[in-house]
């Protein structure tokens, strides 16, 4: 005897228990940054920028403090500041407060270069380049401290130098401020671990900036000097501005809770190897 073909409801797709989305909600950010606030000083060219490009990559909401920040990524809020004026960095560093409504990283980047041996600078060059390299780094950090202890991922990268671990010809001046911005980088995660502040910095080896494309052109015979700089560094090549703005990335990223109170070189091998000459 036959049986009517019994009926079995199908179960419901998974896809059926999830509630739409309406099509006007925003999606969630994405990114090892997302939701976060972010300061990054001299941020509107060379590595300053690259570092606004990464953080806006991953997720981070960014101000550029710069004395010129018309070329600051469009990313980017761009804000007037001399980071040699107590004055100017409150007020800047204020304006970051209102307008993201905090503040998480802070990327002590601005600074300026010199040359010539001890016999070169004069003291009131002495104390223009450290004003702006090292005390630029104190007023900034010293402003956004209020708003970084309300923060449950602060975080502050300092831009330091190869120059503060090698000892490079005709760098006297500038190298005595980038051992000083690695020794108060120390000093600043020790002083602030257990108010939940990060405190790292990078090391970049001769980088492919502006400033360095400056230099180049003023010498006598660019292409040899470009050579020199070149061949100074193990890879064979100039740092790019971007390989630099991926380790401050590292450093800054809460996925790095561990790491505070150190600095990562960023120099093609030229502070730890020594490799044997090329055969000629």
């Amino acid at each position: 005897m036959s049986h009517p073909e019994r009926s079995h409801p199908e179960p419901p797709h998974p896809d059926a228990t999830r509630r739409p989305t309406p099509a006007t909600e925003p999606a969630p950010p994405v990114g090892e940054l997302a939701g976060l606030k972010a300061v990054v000083t001299g941020g509107a060219s060379g590595i300053g920028a690259a570092i606004v490009r990464a953080f806006t990559g991953a997720g981070a909401t960014v101000a550029v403090l710069d004395r010129d920040p018309a070329g600051a990524p469009e990313s980017s809020l761009p804000l007037t500041c001399d980071v040699s004026d107590d004055r100017s960095v409150r007020a800047a560093i204020e304006e970051v407060g209102s307008r993201f409504g905090g503040l998480d990283l802070v990327v002590n980047n601005a600074g300026i270069g010199a040359q010539g041996t001890v016999e070169t600078n004069s003291d009131d060059e002495w104390h223009r380049v450290f004003d702006i390299n090292v005390l630029g780094m104190a007023r900034v950090l010293r402003a956004a401290l209020p708003l970084l202890r309300r923060s449950s991922s602060a975080a502050v990268v300092n831009t330091a130098s190869i120059a503060a671990t090698a000892g490079l010809p005709e760098r006297v001046l500038y190298s005595a401020t980038k051992g000083a911005v690695l020794s108060m980088t120390r000093a600043m995660a020790a002083d602030h671990l257990r108010e939940g502040i990060r405190v790292n910095a990078v090391n970049p080896g001769t980088a492919d900036t502006p400033w360095i494309g400056r230099l180049l052109d003023s010498a006598a015979d660019p292409a040899a000097e470009r050579a020199a700089l070149n061949a100074r560094q193990p890879h064979g090549r100039l740092v790019s501005a971007d390989e630099i703005a991926r380790a401050v990335l590292y450093l800054a990223s809460p996925l790095s809770g561990s790491t505070t109170g150190t600095s990562i070189a960023v120099d093609g091998g030229m502070h730890e190897l020594r490799l044997r000459p090329l055969p000629s």
